[in-house]
């Protein structure tokens, strides 16, 4: 495994791997489960793999990759009505590199890697329970599609674990989400310690500090408020409004970092 992230060849493929390929410069990488017969099922928001309802959408789609004006013979229609759909590797590659998502690594592994979303702390389940999570999922939804609490990322951790967060209070376990706002957040809590680190060297060591422990913190396997769901119990949560994902109503510029990633279970 690279200290960036862990690109793998297509024949070294198993069912059950959480794979990604990283988007135009870098900017975001689409996630999904890998269920074999070279199929993978992911989630996006209504066929488009990120967005956010907000003016942002404008520099995220345009680092997307480009659709093609032909259909894929072997690729099923985006499902409208919840988002989690399959397509064949090359589809969802879309002539990126693939990466494989890795569990269980040693927290100096973790803190080593430059950016989050490539690894976590927590622990998979077997490969037939993450694709049975998948499939099952593919046909009853994942929820409402939003980037920052519920994205792609989270769609293949929680069938990798079937981990959900039960409160709200911190950053989610989505790591992509979590380099994004982690890195602002980073510099502006280091502000107040330059009166004690005068240097420039020292302010950025300081905010690099900061980042890593938010990144280490945040990640689902270190996490206290999570809570093993199965996936039956987390459609019906999400069918009668026990388990809700609301979309974000200010634009992302103006709105304050907002907590956990994934669906949030709520207390009644």
């Amino acid at each position: 495994m690279g200290l960036l992230s862990n690109r793998v060849s297509r024949e070294s493929l198993k069912p059950g791997d959480h794979i990604y390929s990283w988007r135009t410069a870098y900017i975001y990488a689409h996630h999904g489960i890998y269920v074999g017969d070279d199929k993978v099922i992911h989630f996006t928001r209504r066929g488009q793999e990120v967005g956010t309802g907000t003016v942002l959408d404008l520099l995220l789609i345009s680092s997307g990759p480009a659709r093609s004006r032909e259909p894929c013979p072997t690729c099923a229609a985006p499902q409208e009505a919840h988002g989690v759909f399959v397509s064949c590797l090359k589809c969802f590659l879309s002539g990126g590199v693939l990466y494989r998502f890795e569990y269980a690594v040693t927290p100096a592994l973790f803190l080593a890697k430059a950016r989050g979303g490539t690894c976590t702390l927590a622990v998979s389940d077997q490969e037939d329970i993450v694709v049975h999570r998948a499939k099952y999922l593919l046909e009853n939804g994942f929820g409402c599609y939003n980037v920052f609490k519920n994205n792609c990322e989270d769609f293949a951790i929680y069938c990798k674990t079937g981990l959900l967060v039960v409160e709200q209070g911190t950053i989610g376990q989505s790591g992509q989400a979590v380099s994004i706002i982690g890195g602002p957040l980073a510099a502006v809590l280091s502000t107040p310690l330059r009166l004690v680190t005068t240097n420039v060297y020292g302010m950025a060591a300081t905010a690099i500090g900061v980042y890593c422990a938010s990144r280490y913190a945040a990640d689902i396997g270190m996490r206290r408020d999570v809570v093993k769901v199965e996936v039956e119990d987390l459609t019906r949560r999400l069918a009668t409004g026990l388990l809700q994902v609301v979309e974000p109503q200010v634009p992302v510029a103006l709105a304050p970092p907002q907590s956990s990633s994934q669906p949030q279970l709520l207390s009644h």
